[in-house]
């Protein structure tokens, strides 16, 4: 049925870049669901259920890797050969850095004062950077090839996800 060796991009027929058809991503995993389900092998021998498993959490993995920017993007690193280095190169631009602190700080303040407009704010304005980087990482691996470029906006998409998640989470805590 399914090459479990298969990229993830051509589990899909999609061409290996950033810039995907999410419309196409969404139908061609519909599409291998609805071959692969487990259900559907649920009558057939142990070994076909487990090989329908496999595929089907295999073609699970594939999109939510694809469908995330992030996830997507650190995957055709890893498929040019490049890693992101997310635990060991932590270098950024000065700018960077400076944003960062003040990101931090910014959420410190307003989870300190449980204001929640602060949070949302600071919500929005990592959504705005998050996107930006976003189109930054697609133009660095679709258009200019820039490897050493994309790697670091991983890392920078990497820092502002879980930041987001921060806030997300401070947000939740002064609604209980």
């Amino acid at each position: 049925m399914l090459d479990l060796k298969q990229d993830f991009f051509a589990l899909f027929g999609l061409e290996p870049v950033f810039a995907i058809n999410m419309e196409r991503l969404e139908q061609a995993y519909l599409d291998i669901q609805g071959r692969v389900h487990p259900d559907r092998f649920a009558h057939l021998p142990d070994l076909e259920k487990r090989l329908s498993m496999q595929w089907a959490t295999h073609a699970n993995e594939a999109f939510r890797t694809l469908k995330s920017p992030l996830a997507r993007g650190h995957y055709l690193l890893e498929m040019r050969g490049v890693d992101p280095a997310f635990d060991t190169n932590t270098a950024m631009s000065a700018e960077f850095l400076m944003e960062q602190m003040e990101w931090r700080e910014a959420l410190g303040e307003a989870q300190d004062a449980a204001d929640e407009d602060a949070l949302e704010d600071l919500a929005r304005r990592i959504r705005h950077s998050s996107k930006t980087l976003v189109d930054e990482l697609g133009r660095q691996l679709d258009v200019a090839g820039d490897l050493e470029g994309a790697a670091d906006t991983v890392r920078r998409m990497k820092f502002l996800e879980k930041l987001q998640h921060e806030i997300n989470d401070a947000l939740t805590a002064l609604e209980s």
